[in-house]
């Protein structure tokens, strides 16, 4: 069985809607470049979006059939922000679990109040 963090999850979906993943050695190949190329691309184009949502929202008179479009395509942008950010969460090297030696005592952590 492959590793988990062995086959990368492509920025695109095959023609049936399914995930596409490369295996690949490193970043050099063709493909790894297009992958890098294009998630840096869909992730620009999300804050594009994120903009235009900001001054669509701040109009008072917005057009209904326009807030359906802008909503269709923040559903778009956060569809590949989510593959982006798993692609590359995959790839991270795993860490081993932190265990305290015995006797160690846990840093503090303060609460979080409203």
């Amino acid at each position: 069985m492959t590793p988990h963090n062995e086959l990368r999850l492509l920025p695109w979906s095959g023609p049936d809607g399914k995930p596409c993943f490369l295996s690949a050695d490193g970043n050099a190949g063709y493909l790894s470049r297009l992958a890098d190329h294009t998630e840096a691309m869909q992730l620009d184009l999300g804050t594009q979006l994120l903009d235009h949502t900001l001054e669509v929202l701040a109009n008072e008179e917005i057009d209904p059939d326009e807030l359906r479009f802008l909503v269709t395509d923040l559903t778009g942008a956060l569809r590949d922000a989510v593959r982006v950010a798993t692609s590359r969460g995959h790839r991270l090297p795993t860490l081993a679990p932190f265990v305290a030696e015995e006797g160690a005592v846990a840093p503090h952590v303060p609460a979080v109040s409203d």
